[in-house]
């Protein structure tokens, strides 16, 4: 994959930006990054979308910076020249994908079923914008159309926002989600960076979803392990459940059949999607053991650890179902 789209994979939310005044891009290019959102499409919608990327560009070379409702050629030449990283456009205009090939900058056209896909694929393309996401059918219509095309990503826009963004994440074949609830106009135009901000933080960890889904604990063996879960289950009713390195003594509990990572056992933290979260929190300043990382059969991160221990306890983020 480009390394741009693996960027933008990596952050997970592009804010879809409508600006006024170019005098507020750099601004609100600091805020986005500042609640852990360094990623900008900054939309053609205005005459001062141009001159916006040249300054975010210029002022904030941390934020991953597109071009959106990009229609012509000659709008994609100027983007590029003033800085854009990548072009998003509301539906597939071959031509605006063959320039943007023909510069060497990834482009995410609109596409809302098969034809359009088809199109992108025929230019290569890896990942497509669906658009309306909503109204054209939300997920449950990205899941359908998506499932002939095995290596295909979709950034949906339109109608995402902090209720239902994490919902479209846990799904495998979402890129990123494209959403401007963080960056109303109104909150741009009246200079209020810091409540900007705090919705980004508060989307990122919608998008993430974090979630205790079970704690592990060491035993000395199997044998000590196969007790433990015998009275857990006699007292308290516990179906037990075995696996070939642990016992859950219930889905929140599991019982490792000897010592296993962390001096007293481990912590699970559910997210819905290890990939975005490992990433986000490292941008954090989070120190991960990479030797842990874990696959799907599909090939999708599924686990990794956190290098230091928490109390005792190694903590490791997974999957989702």
């Amino acid at each position: 994959m480009h390394e741009i789209l693996s960027r933008l994979e990596e952050i997970g939310i592009i804010p879809v930006i409508k600006i006024d005044n170019a005098a507020k891009a750099a601004p609100l290019a600091k805020a986005l990054a500042a609640g852990g959102i360094p990623c900008a499409e900054v939309t053609f919608r205005t005459a001062q979308g141009a001159e916006a990327i040249k300054l975010i560009s210029e002022q904030a070379p941390e934020v991953l910076l597109g071009a959106g409702t990009i229609l012509t050629v000659e709008q994609v030449d100027k983007a590029v020249a003033e800085g854009a990283q990548f072009i998003v456009s509301p539906g597939f205009n071959p031509k605006v994908v063959a320039r943007c090939i023909e510069k060497g900058v990834p482009v995410v056209p609109g596409c809302a079923n098969p034809s359009d896909i088809e199109q992108a694929l025929e230019f290569g393309l890896e990942a497509v914008k669906f658009f309306p996401a909503e109204q054209a059918g939300g997920l449950d219509y990205i899941k359908a159309v998506s499932a002939p095309y095995a290596s295909l990503k979709f950034i949906p826009t339109g109608g995402i926002n902090q209720d239902n963004v994490g919902k479209y994440t846990c799904f495998e074949k979402i890129l990123a989600c494209g959403g401007s609830w963080m960056v109303s106009a109104d909150l741009i135009n009246a200079d209020n960076f810091t409540k900007i901000t705090a919705l980004c933080k508060e989307a990122v960890e919608r998008m993430l979803g974090f979630s205790m889904t079970h704690i592990g604990v060491n035993t000395r063996d199997e044998a000590e392990a196969r007790k433990s879960a015998a009275l857990f289950e006699t007292i308290f009713k516990f179906a037990s459940r075995e696996t070939s390195g642990s016992i859950f003594a219930s889905e929140d509990i599991e019982i490792m059949k000897g010592p296993g990572m962390g001096t007293h056992g481990h912590i699970a933290i559910a997210v819905n999607s290890v990939l975005k979260a490992w990433r986000h929190l490292e941008r954090q300043g989070v120190v991960f053991n990479k030797e842990s990382v874990k696959y799907a059969p599909s090939g999708r991160l599924n686990l990794i650890y956190i290098q230091d221990e928490i109390a005792g306890f190694a903590v490791h983020l997974v999957q989702k179902k």
